[in-house]
């Protein structure tokens, strides 16, 4: 489950309109995931974009992808520093 929020959100940030490479706060992060999901209509179409860009232009999209999947691990591992827990059932 983790990994699929991880994946959605650099998707959505892959489809924003901030530059790649830029080092946005985690304030900007969240405003730029939000838009770029209104605007693509969705997670979906933030995929869809994402698919389009590495289809017409794979030398800048491989990297963009990395640029955003790094950011939002930064950014939302850094809100949430305590280790994953599990529950047991007794």
């Amino acid at each position: 489950m983790r990994s699929q929020l991880l994946a959605a959100r650099a998707a959505a940030l892959f489809a924003s309109d901030l530059p790649t490479a830029s080092r946005p706060s985690a304030l900007v992060v969240d405003s730029a995931i939000a838009g770029a999901v209104r605007r693509c209509g969705g997670t979906r179409g933030c995929v869809a974009q994402m698919a389009a860009a590495y289809g017409d232009y794979p030398e800048t999209a491989c990297r963009r992808m990395r640029w955003a999947r790094g950011v939002v691990e930064t950014v939302y591992q850094a809100r949430h520093m305590e280790p994953d827990r599990e529950l047991v059932a007794a």
